[in-house]
């Protein structure tokens, strides 16, 4: 991931270095757990777990002639350890300590981001209490239907992205996953105690053992996890795309905070373009691109094939680090939204009063009239309004409307109260007004 997109802790976490000593991890835990079983010397465990160590640089010297990443880390490692090396990565192959310490990587770097999200869910509850009575237009089909508050907008968000992090934590956990069954995952290059190996490195890492793997750790397990990420990158999407259409001119109701000394356009002076919100929405394409690479990546040729591997080392990294950036960025965004609420009033009075048209339809349903009867009576009269006249003045004229309702009771159902009411009482049940 390039830079601009990469927060230091998680890019830390997917540097090369951070790699080979996850990789180190394994090796030394196998030896360990390999020497408490006799199958190589106390002697050679120790050796391994006090001077086993790499270079960056001398594994990519090695590499240039064994063309193999790993044997070039085994060797550098070996070579460091001294008699001993013989013992490093004894009866493992390649993928055993790649697919280990993959698992050991995804566990750092998911940690770090479940904390990311938390705090975007902690924000957006904040801002939908903060807004819980900010009365506003709700939408369909980006025409006025029936009011909403803000905050009400702003909790379907938070009560999303709580699924989102389920979903994360379920998939990062299904991940925890040690491997140590060898070149085709029949356990035959470590003897009789391989299940045993197996079990007390996983037991040492936090990890726990395949169920049936082939050469590798089965690929459906790396498919669901970046299929999580790309889901939080679409929830964050459709937070963005709302902000963006109420930044939009023409609504105006919600602005995205704007710092002293930023510009909007090197043409436009007056430009406060919603820049996040439309850089987010980028960041969910490129997550779901990495969803999409992951799902081919399951279907590897009978035992193991290599083709998944360019790919891995690409959308792991790239996922992680974007979906972090994302998500840090999308709680900025919440924190300093501004909400022009006068502007939320005047927006609703443009389709004059008929937002409050089904309130309108089950009042008259109640004083007695058929449900087609008063449908019919209020879409003639909101579809007959002028720019001058409103859905409220035309129901007190009506003298069908004025044998059923009041003008007391009229104004009661456009003064909103009711929908503030219940409104109030939803974000109760949901919790964000706990």
């Amino acid at each position: 991931m390039i830079a601009r997109y990469t927060r230091e802790a998680m890019g830390r976490i997917w540097q090369v270095e951070n790699r080979f000593a996850k990789m180190l991890e394994v090796e030394v835990s196998v030896a360990e757990v390999q020497a408490q079983h006799g199958l190589i010397p106390m002697a050679a465990a120790d050796e391994i777990r006090q001077r086993g160590s790499f270079s960056v640089d001398r594994i990519a010297e090695i590499e240039k002639t064994t063309r193999h990443d790993v044997i070039a880390f085994v060797s550098n490692v070996a070579e460091n350890v001294g008699s001993m090396g013989r013992f490093v990565h004894f009866g493992l192959t390649s993928s055993d300590v790649l697919d280990t310490a993959m698992s050991l990587q995804v566990r750092e770097a998911g940690d770090l981001l479940i904390q990311e999200v938390d705090v975007l869910i902690a924000t957006l509850k904040d801002q939908a209490k903060k807004y819980s009575a900010t009365i506003c237009a709700g939408r369909t089909h980006g025409m006025h239907a029936e009011p909403t508050t803000f905050g009400m907008k702003l909790s379907g968000f938070w009560a999303e992205m709580i699924r989102h992090r389920e979903r994360l934590a379920k998939s990062l956990k299904q991940m925890e996953i040690v491997k140590l069954s060898g070149a085709v995952g029949t356990y035959a290059t470590g003897g009789s105690f391989s299940f045993a190996v197996e079990e007390g490195v996983g037991q040492k890492l936090g990890l726990t053992p395949e169920t049936v793997a082939t050469q590798v750790i089965p690929r459906d397990r790396h498919a669901e996890l970046i299929w999580s990420l790309s889901m939080i990158g679409a929830g964050i999407e459709r937070l963005a795309v709302e902000l963006r259409h109420l930044q939009r001119t023409e609504v105006g109701e919600v602005v995205e905070g704007f710092a002293k000394g930023q510009k909007g356009s090197s043409a436009m002076p007056h430009k406060k373009n919603p820049i996040s919100a439309e850089n987010l929405t980028g960041c969910a394409r490129l997550l779901r691109s990495y969803a999409h690479a992951a799902m081919e990546d399951i279907a590897l040729w009978h035992e193991r094939d290599i083709s998944h591997s360019s790919v891995e080392r690409v959308i792991f990294p790239d996922a992680f680090i974007l979906c972090d950036y994302a998500v840090h960025r999308a709680t900025d965004m919440i924190r300093n939204i501004q909400v022009d609420e006068n502007r939320m009033i005047n927006n609703m009075n443009l389709s004059r009063g008929q937002l409050f048209s089904s309130l309108v339809l089950l009042a008259l349903v109640e004083k007695g009239m058929s449900r087609e009867e008063a449908y019919a009576k209020v879409q003639g009269l909101s579809h007959q309004l002028t720019m001058t006249s409103t859905l409220q003045g035309e129901l007190k004229n009506d003298e069908v409307v004025k044998k059923l309702l009041s003008n007391e009771e009229i104004d009661a159902i456009f003064a909103g109260h009711a929908v503030q009411a219940t409104i109030h009482e939803a974000l109760k049940k949901s919790g964000v007004l706990s």
